[in-house]
């Protein structure tokens, strides 16, 4: 079993930040690409963390990405607007994207902003965190990709499409939900992967339509399966789900949407053809005031969290958890502690210092 050990939250934060000024990405732009993949990575999302790297390492090096991005509007109302990202980083897009939302939110009362030529923007949890800063609902989701079969399909055809939203309360945390629409987010197959492990029952099929706990059996050629897996188990509702984050962050936007989305990582494979420009993402924020007063509003999100708190627990569990709590138990620990790396994804940035000729004094 592979062997995890911690670092310095700082410590990659730094390198992380230096890795995108190699490739001449602007001092604000690289290091607010850092605060997102820290982020993640404090939050306990391992997978979109500094795993991710090298990845952009990759995509940067080979130009693929742009590393001074001219993010526009390209269309706008007073509560709407349509963003190209220029092919930037999805780190510097996603943030420039969702400041809009937020802005149009504060002056009209909601915002809504629907993102082309982009790429991985990170966690979509980040976006919403933002937004919760200025007493906002945020709203975040993007298209990825092609990793997950409709359901009783057997080949690729969509991406995991993650969705969020965040409610604040008062004196009770903000309900944070951030999910994936498949049945498990891709990173976390590609953990096990590099722990050796195999996978649970229901969150993959192999190349030729069957189910698979093989990691290794997805990544060579299989799919990931809609949220909740098969039709009994409500995978039609995942399915739905992933086709609606489809439409908004991609056709709305006219990016690439279901299997012509570019992959993120060299090993996936290129689409045949385009229908759009990039990868795509669509930010909401909405300004509670515009609809009941924010303290009332506050003051009934902490009567929710403590109704649903004091649930009496099934046999076995320590009962219900809000959405944003695993997450921020996560964040008390490891800012505390530091960051769990397993050796692969060690290794990954040791290569990239290889390479770069930044010092990874940390590791």
């Amino acid at each position: 079993m592979s062997e995890t050990k911690l670092y310095p939250p700082e410590a990659l934060f730094d390198f992380t930040v230096r890795v995108f000024r190699h490739f001449d990405v602007p001092e604000a732009d690289a290091r607010i690409s850092a605060t997102v993949l820290q982020s993640a990575d404090l939050r306990g999302i391992d997978s979109h963390g500094v795993a991710r790297l090298h990845s952009y390492f990759d995509m940067l090096r080979l130009g693929r990405i742009n590393p001074k991005a001219d993010v526009s509007i390209v269309r706008e109302t007073a509560s709407t607007a349509t963003v190209d990202g220029d092919n930037g980083l999805g780190l510097v897009v996603g943030p420039k994207a969702n400041a809009i939302a937020m802005e149009k939110a504060l002056a009209a009362g909601s915002g809504w902003v629907s993102v082309r030529n982009s790429n991985h923007y990170g966690i979509a949890g980040w976006y919403v965190l933002q937004a919760l800063e200025r007493d906002l609902i945020g709203w975040a989701m993007t298209n990825t990709a092609a990793l997950v079969t409709p359901l009783w399909g057997a080949e690729r055809r969509l991406g995991t499409n993650p969705i969020a939203i965040a409610f604040p309360g008062e004196r009770e945390p903000p309900i944070v939900i951030d999910m994936a629409t498949c049945a498990v987010a891709y990173g976390k197959v590609e953990i096990a992967r590099r722990a050796g492990k195999s996978i649970p029952t229901g969150w993959a099929i192999d190349r030729n339509g069957n189910s698979t706990t093989d990691p290794n059996a997805l990544i060579d050629g299989g799919a990931l399966l809609p949220l909740g897996s098969d039709r009994d188990r409500g995978g039609h509702k995942g399915y739905g789900l992933a086709v609606m984050v489809d439409v908004l962050s991609a056709v709305l936007s006219g990016a690439n949407w279901g299997p012509f989305a570019p992959p993120f990582a060299l090993q996936q494979e290129i689409p045949t053809r385009s229908v759009g420009r990039g990868i795509g993402h669509f930010f909401g924020a909405l300004r509670i005031d515009a609809f009941i007063e924010t303290a009332e509003f506050k003051r009934q999100i902490d009567e929710l969290v403590r109704t649903l708190r004091g649930t009496r627990p099934a046999p076995g569990t320590r009962g219900p958890l809000i959405p944003g709590d695993p997450e921020r138990e996560a964040e008390a620990i490891r800012r505390r502690e530091g960051i769990p790396l397993v050796p692969a994804v060690v290794e990954e940035l040791r290569d990239i210092s290889r390479q770069s000729g930044i010092p990874l004094t940390a590791l």
